[in-house]
């Protein structure tokens, strides 16, 4: 859970770092970005900033704001009934991102992972993204990643989102965050 004061000051900062990426966001936008805690109550260091433009039955997109070292904890989209899961492009904008996907596990990763919480970070292949970069996952790819030394603005090309059917490593994580106090 976040407080409504911690979801005012990570919306005004989340503007911010989109300013820094040139993104101008209506007002509209601007009170509806999402703050994912993840359930863990700790979103600035395993948290998401979502700006959602378009998520319909066959497509979305969305801004992905990361603070510097936020992560985006693992996670895949998985198949549902006849859909194969989200195939989603992260192209960076701003900043610098690193994404985790299956694969040889990279030497000297940039990653800084939480202490004692390494068993929910299971993909270790590096991607790095910088501005103009970008990488597509296939549907049912585990991927976690996280914002460089500055954060990092991402977007975000996909098929339909359905965030509240992800399947997260972490069993502790629930993907809709509950704000109060």
């Amino acid at each position: 859970m976040i407080t409504n004061r911690q979801l005012k000051e990570f919306r005004q900062r989340a503007v911010e770092y989109t300013d820094k990426a040139g993104i101008i966001l209506t007002a509209k936008e601007k009170s509806a970005i999402e703050i994912a805690d993840f359930g863990l109550g700790r979103p600035e260091r395993i948290g998401l900033e979502i700006i959602v433009y378009i998520n319909t039955k066959r497509c979305c997109a969305k801004e992905l704001v990361l603070f510097p070292g936020q992560i985006c904890a693992e996670h895949r989209h998985p198949a549902i009934a006849a859909d194969p899961g989200k195939e989603e492009t992260f192209r960076c904008r701003w900043g610098r991102v690193c994404l985790y996907v299956p694969g040889p596990p990279t030497d000297n990763p940039r990653a800084i992972l939480p202490d004692n919480e390494g068993q929910y970070f299971t993909v270790r292949h590096e991607i790095v993204l910088d501005p103009g970069d970008q990488y597509t996952l296939a549907p049912d790819t585990l991927h976690w990643f996280q914002g460089g030394p500055e954060g990092a603005v991402v977007s975000e090309f996909s098929t339909s989102s359905r965030d509240e059917s992800d399947y997260f490593t972490d069993p502790r994580i629930k993907r809709i965050t509950k704000v109060g106090g």
